[in-house]
C-alpha cells in the first residue's frame, strides 16, 4: 500500500498509456456487463417449458380438395385411424402447436356483472377434444378433462367449457378458485364458457409474447378443408409415422395432401434460432474484448519494462526484492482496472436503461457489472503477473549498466 502515492505520482507523469487503457476497460466493462445479461436472458427464454412432450408430440396439416365429402366424418375417420397405429400414443386436431409461431389467441370478458366486467389478458386458444391433453403431455393439476360427450364439432364459436393454463388462471382470477368461474368469448353475457380444469403449463405459438404461458383449451373439434393434427409418438418413431400416417390416410381419401411433419422441439429451435444466433454473435464479442482488454494491459506492462529498466535495476540494486517488482506493476495496473471498473460500471448502468427503453429489455442487474470488474481483476493479474516477473528478473548489474 505505500508503494501507492510513487505509482499514483508516475502514472500522473506519463499519462497518455493509462489513459487510452482506462478508455479501454471503461468500454469493455460497459459493453461486456451488458452483452453478458442479454446472453443471460436469451438462455433463460430458450430455457422455459412448454409444458408438453416436446420430442414425442408432432403435427402435420391435411389439405381436403375434395368439395363434396363430409368433412366431419372424415375428420372423425382420420383421427381414428391415426390412433390405431403402432407407435402412436395419442392424436388430435388443434387450432394450433406450440411454438410454432402462428396460431389462435383472444382476449375473454370476466365478471360479475356487467358493471363489474373485465377484460383478460390475451391468451392462446386451442380448439380440441378429450385426446388433447393426453397428446400434448400437459399435466392436469385441478379440475377435470373433458368427457366424450361434451366435445362439440363444428365453429369455434361453438365452445361452452374450458380447460387454462395455470399461469392464465392466476392472472385472472387471483387466489380465488378458477375452476368453476364463468368467461365470455366477447361482451359480458355473450357466449358463456365454464372453466372445468387447470393446466400446470401449456405456451403459446409466440415466444416474443409476454403472454406466452397463458392458454385455453375449448372443447371444440373445428371441422375445415385445412386440418392441423398433433400426435404424440414413441420416442425415435416420427420416421416410421411420417410414412405410416400418409399411407393409412389415402386408404381412406387420397385426394388430398398430407404434409408437414414436424415435432414440437424442431419447432422450438426454429423459433428460437435468432434468438441462439444473437447469443452466439455477443458471446463471440464478450471473448474478443476480453482478448482485446488483456493484450491492452500486458502490452502496456511490457513498454513500462522496457521504459523502466534503469529504474527497475536501481530499486533491485538498493534492495527491492523480487515481489516488490512484482507488487509494483499489479498495484499500478489495479489502481486502473479498479476506477476504468468503476466508471465502465456506472456507465454499463445508463446503457442498460438505455437498452431497457428501446428494446423493451429488463433492467441491467447489479451483479453483472460488479462480475465484469471481478474478472477484469483476474484478467489483468494473469495479464500483469509473467511480465513483471520477466522485470523481476532483470539483473541490477545490466539494468544499471548505461547509467
Amino acid at each position: 500500500m505505500l508503494q501507492i502515492k510513487p505509482i499514483l505520482t508516475m502514472l500522473m507523469r506519463n499519462k497518455s498509456g493509462p489513459i487510452l487503457l482506462l478508455i479501454q476497460i471503461v468500454l469493455s466493462v460497459a459493453i461486456v456487463a451488458n452483452a453478458s445479461f442479454i446472453i443471460c436472458e436469451r438462455i433463460s427464454l430458450m430455457d422455459r417449458d412448454s409444458g408438453t412432450s416436446e420430442k414425442e408430440v408432432f403435427d402435420f396439416k391435411i389439405y381436403n380438395f375434395d368439395t363434396n365429402i363430409d368433412l366431419e366424418s372424415q375428420t372423425q375417420r382420420d383421427i381414428r385411424a391415426i390412433r390405431a397405429l403402432p407407435g402412436v400414443i395419442d392424436a388430435s386436431t388443434t387450432s394450433m402447436t406450440p411454438l410454432s409461431g402462428g396460431g389462435w389467441s383472444t382476449g375473454f370478458t370476466v365478471g360479475s356483472s356487467l358493471g363489474k366486467a373485465k377484460d383478460t389478458e390475451t391468451s392462446a386458444v386451442y380448439y380440441g377434444d378429450e385426446h388433447m391433453l393426453n397428446t400434448l403431455g400437459v399435466n392436469l393439476v385441478e379440475g377435470r378433462n373433458f368427457y366424450e360427450e361434451e366435445v362439440l364439432t363444428g365453429s369455434p364459436n361453438l365452445a361452452t367449457l374450458a380447460i387454462v393454463s395455470k399461469a392464465f388462471a392466476k392472472v385472472t382470477w387471483g387466489d380465488t378458485p378458477a375452476v368453476g368461474q364463468i368467461m365470455y368469448e366477447g361482451d359480458f353475457g355473450d357466449q358463456p364458457i365454464k372453466v372445468i380444469g387447470i393446466v400446470d403449463k401449456l405456451q403459446g405459438a409466440w415466444v416474443n409474447s409476454k403472454y406466452l404461458n397463458n392458454s385455453v383449451i375449448l372443447n371444440t373439434q373445428l371441422v375445415r378443408a385445412y386440418t392441423r393434427v398433433l400426435v404424440r409418438g414413441e420416442v425415435g418413431t416420427l420416421a416410421q409415422l411420417k410414412e405410416s400416417i400418409p399411407i393409412a390416410l389415402h386408404k381412406d381419401n387420397r385426394d388430398r395432401v398430407i404434409d408437414g411433419f414436424t415435432l414440437i422441439s424442431e419447432h422450438r429451435k426454429r423459433v428460437y434460432r435468432n434468438h441462439e444466433l444473437m447469443a452466439t454473435v455477443l458471446s463471440m464479442m464478450v471473448v474478443l474484448l476480453l482478448l482485446i482488454t488483456s493484450l491492452g494491459l500486458a502490452g502496456m506492462v511490457m513498454f513500462n519494462i522496457e521504459r523502466r529498466t534503469k529504474q527497475i535495476g536501481t530499486r533491485r540494486a538498493l534492495g527491492a526484492k523480487k515481489r516488490d517488482i512484482i507488487s509494483f506493476f499489479l498495484v499500478e495496473n489495479y489502481i486502473i482496472c479498479l476506477v476504468g471498473g468503476l466508471i465502465g460500471g456506472l456507465v454499463a448502468i445508463q446503457l442498460g436503461k438505455q437498452l431497457m427503453s428501446i428494446y423493451s429489455l429488463p433492467q441491467l442487474e447489479l451483479m453483472y457489472p460488479l462480475a465484469t470488474v471481478a474478472g477484469l481483476v483476474v484478467l489483468t493479474t494473469i495479464a500483469v503477473i509473467l511480465p513483471a516477473r520477466k522485470a523481476a528478473d532483470i539483473s541490477p548489474a545490466i539494468a544499471t549498466r548505461s547509467v
